[in-house]
């Protein structure tokens, strides 16, 4: 069996970036992904527009040409699948890693397709993939989504939108706009900080006048067939009608798999141990690129600060 110098899991933007930085560096690499190429950003809602602008979000020096001053998503799945394509770089699509295992000096990965030997990995799968969950009776319902794409299929529903994050605001205004009755649930006393400046003063504008309703420092308790039950900011449950939750609670790395590949996990955030000078985990020769780094602060990492993990990573790879 071929032993590569480095095998990737995942062909996000910083996969990508990582495979670049070995091929420029003529190392023997692979990505292997078990969705599509960049397939967390495929997964964002339709119209998502970056807070970053386009330069923040170039790998490898090779410009992002865009047309606005935000970027959105259609815009950055050309640019990253664009590279993919015109660097020929060597990605396997729709294939699960399930175990990464260290035999004396080789790395052993198994996935759900095939096999494979190489003497150093890099973990890049970020934290779109397993939803942070409320852990409430009624959240496995099928009119509980996780994930929101656009909001057509909202028009006149009744819907709850679960906290005051980017995703949250966002999903929140647009399914307004297209006729949903909207209530938001929200466990801190204001909308996020961290909300894109140019929507804040929208959502706010909307929640002062009444055409969405806001209950802040609230709770939801449980989720039934025709509605919802939550705490309100005086301890008083509540219960109003309802036909769908946007639970935009975050999402989080996959810590099973991080644990399993022999990666410690510490404190409460589950941060995962490794060189901040070379990405290299407690485990020799396997690294960490991107928001996987952050643990469950999820907004620690992103695209425009986790660049230059490809380049720490190979350097140390050829410094051995």
């Amino acid at each position: 069996m071929e032993i590569l110098d480095i095998l990737i899991i995942g062909a996000g933007p910083i996969g990508l970036n990582c495979a670049l930085e070995a091929k420029k560096n003529n190392l023997n690499y692979l990505i292997i992904e078990k969705g599509t190429i960049v397939n967390s950003l495929y997964n964002y809602p339709l119209y998502m527009k970056f807070f970053s602008t386009a330069d923040k979000l170039e790998i490898a020096e090779i410009p992002f040409i865009s047309t606005a001053a935000k970027p959105g998503r259609q815009e950055a799945l050309e640019y990253y699948q664009g590279i993919a394509r015109q660097k020929d770089l060597k990605i396997n699509l729709y294939e699960k890693v399930l175990k990464v295992s260290k035999n004396s000096e080789i790395f052993e990965i198994e996935t759900s397709k095939s096999k494979y030997t190489a003497k150093n990995v890099i973990i890049s799968t970020g934290f779109y993939d397993i939803p942070n969950l409320m852990n409430i009776p009624g959240e496995n319902l099928q009119k509980v989504k996780h994930y929101y794409t656009e909001p057509y299929s909202y028009a006149k529903q009744k819907i709850v939108v679960v906290g005051s994050s980017n995703s949250s605001v966002d999903a929140a205004l647009e399914t307004y706009r297209k006729g949903a009755e909207v209530t938001m649930i929200i466990r801190n006393s204001e909308i996020s900080e961290n909300v894109k400046y140019w929507v804040k003063p929208d959502i706010e504008n909307r929640i002062s006048e009444g055409s969405i309703t806001a209950h802040f420092n609230s709770e939801l308790i449980e989720i039934k067939e025709h509605s919802v039950i939550f705490k309100d900011k005086d301890g008083k449950i509540q219960e109003i009608d309802n036909d769908f939750v946007l639970a935009m609670t975050g999402y989080l790395p996959d810590f099973d798999f991080l644990k399993n590949s022999g990666i410690d996990l510490q404190g409460e955030c589950l941060n995962p141990v490794y060189n901040t000078e070379t990405m290299e985990t407690n485990i020799e020769n396997l690294y960490l690129a991107g928001v996987v780094c952050g643990g469950k602060d999820t907004h620690l990492w992103f695209i425009e600060n986790s660049r230059i993990h490809a380049e720490m990573i190979v350097k140390n790879v050829l410094s051995k």
